[in-house]
């Protein structure tokens, strides 16, 4: 996973994006870390033509390789 602390923009990541409209339907998207157009101090996630600001919890990869068995592991967990 990437540091939010370190991520700066123009940054390429992974994320594990989950349907707002299905909500048990996710899939892994590249996204990019971009200046928030409307808070230039604050660094935001784009994705999907959307501006989503960066959150402390928020799961940054840096290959669709490391979200994809991020998203494995999780699943497999939850379900032991």
């Amino acid at each position: 996973m990437i540091d939010i602390a370190n991520a700066k923009p123009g940054d390429e990541v992974f994320v594990i994006y989950q349907n707002p409209t299905f909500l048990t339907a996710a899939k892994i998207r590249a996204a990019e870390i971009v200046q928030h157009p409307n808070n230039p101090n604050t660094l935001a996630l784009f994705l999907n033509e959307i501006y989503h600001e960066l959150e402390d919890d928020d799961a940054l990869f840096t290959s669709s390789e490391a979200a994809k068995k991020a998203y494995e592991t999780h699943f497999f967990d939850i379900a032991e």
